[in-house]
């Protein structure tokens, strides 16, 4: 994994071919599109109310970014989203106009790991609460 020193192993160089594409090959603007049906399915389904979707780090990672307008591609050691992070969008009608993030279970997560923590191997910063781009 990340800082573990898997880039010095020449085995690994083959992932690193294209920094816009992760390794499995699925593109990111195809993992926003998913998740943005995902959130929109759970949006319509729990319309006036709260709806709660589970999802591994980087899509919700992906979507997020997409929403608050940066680019997709990044250095995965500055993603902010831990162990039982919680990522939620915030609709208004159609439109996602806010996107915040909480950790709940801080406590469980590792201090190197917490978000915005300064990695041990190298810098980095991860920005906060913010506003989103329309849907």
């Amino acid at each position: 994994g990340v800082g573990d020193g898997a880039l010095k192993r020449p085995g690994n160089w083959k992932y690193l071919t294209n920094p816009f594409r992760p390794s499995w090959g699925e593109p990111y603007i195809e993992q926003v599109v998913r998740m943005m049906a995902a959130l929109g399915a759970a949006r319509d389904a729990a319309r006036g109310h709260e709806a709660v979707a589970v999802s591994h780090q980087l899509p919700i990672w992906i979507v997020r970014s997409f929403a608050e307008r940066r680019r997709l591609w990044h250095d995965p050691r500055k993603r902010q989203c831990t162990l039982a992070s919680l990522t939620s969008f915030t609709f208004q009608g159609d439109r996602i106009v806010s996107v915040g993030y909480s950790e709940p279970a801080l406590d469980l997560v590792p201090e190197h790991l917490r978000a915005g923590a300064q990695p041990r191997f190298g810098r980095g910063s991860v920005k906060g609460r913010s506003k989103a781009a329309g849907a």
